[in-house]
């Protein structure tokens, strides 16, 4: 039989609901003016980095005849829509919140002028990465393929462009746009990490940067890494101290690592090996690794050797 409020139920299910609202009112976004859209976020994101790689995510073919015409639109279109949701996320602050709607998208136009201005740098920083992803992976076949499928390249294209508009103080929407590429690739970059050139991410699935942490130039980290705090007890405590390890040029970390503690520094060109767990800091040039675990090897005879008689025998021999 099928089951089927009937009206008072029904009415009272509402009522209780109702009542939870008011009594986790934390968990409620009701009556709110400056909601922020996902989706218009996630939309602006893609014309952000279709501005960065021009011609590889656009539906049409970019000529350049009309390229001057396309980034000029493109960067109309990028002020237009995120200056209105950065207003709305100014709202989202403990300190400093806007007076009014006029103070909020002045605010937010300065905030998206200054963000639009670092796009040049911006490309010129994603070319390393690029370049080390084509560098340092020999099945790459060419920068075209790393671009249009690596799922690191993606992930640090949408946290440098998030690391950006974190930098300039704006609220939600940076952690919005990382964790829209988290959720894509598994790879979890916080948009306050500080991230130097030619940085590439191997397979990349399960790796999570936190928040302070600071890597140097030509760094490469490969699945499963974690670079983390040593603990998160003291909970919101611990806002805006250092937590994170730090990386210096040339590290190495192998897949399943994990590094962590704000104090935590791995010197210039260290190779941190798969597995490792490691709470304090390392000297330049060191490797580290875990020690191989002893392997076990025994023979196995098949059934047509030694007919099943014998083959159950021998395995009987064989047992530890």
């Amino acid at each position: 039989m099928e089951a089927v409020f009937k009206q008072q139920e029904m009415s009272e299910l509402v009522g209780e609901i109702l009542d939870s609202y008011q009594k986790y009112p934390k968990t409620c976004s009701i009556d709110m003016d400056n909601r922020l859209n996902r989706a218009e976020i996630i939309e602006i994101l893609e014309e952000i980095r279709a501005l960065a790689f021009p011609g590889f995510f656009e539906m049409k073919n970019l000529n350049r005849d009309a390229i001057a015409y396309h980034v000029g639109e493109l960067l109309e279109n990028i002020q237009y829509r995120l200056r209105k949701q950065v207003a709305r996320a100014l709202y989202h602050t403990e300190k400093n919140t806007p007076q009014d709607e006029e103070e909020a998208m002045q605010r937010a136009g300065q905030i998206v002028h200054e963000f639009l201005k670092t796009i040049p740098a911006l490309r010129s920083l994603l070319e390393t990465d690029v370049q080390a992803a084509y560098d340092g992976d020999p099945a790459a076949f060419n920068t075209d393929e790393v671009i249009l499928s690596y799922p690191g390249v993606f992930a640090i294209t949408v946290n440098r462009i998030a690391h950006e508009l974190h930098k300039l103080g704006v609220p939600l929407i940076p952690r919005m746009m990382t964790e829209y590429a988290h959720n894509l690739t598994g790879i979890d970059i916080h948009p306050g990490a500080t991230i130097g050139k030619y940085f590439f991410i191997d397979h990349g699935t399960g790796v999570v940067v936190g928040e302070t942490t600071e890597i140097g130039d030509r760094v490469k980290i490969y699945q499963g890494v974690t670079l983390g705090a040593l603990s998160t007890r003291g909970g919101q405590s611990l806002r805006n101290k250092k937590r994170h390890p730090t990386l210096e040029d040339d590290v190495t970390v192998y897949s399943g690592a994990s590094i962590l503690g704000g104090e935590t520094v791995i010197g210039a060109g260290a190779i941190i090996g798969s597995n490792a767990f490691i709470t304090s800091s390392v000297p330049a040039r060191t490797r580290v690794s875990i020690k191989n675990p002893e392997l076990q090897f025994k023979g196995r005879v098949s059934m047509t050797e030694l007919g099943q008689e014998g083959f159950w025998k021998n395995k009987a021999d064989m047992a530890p």
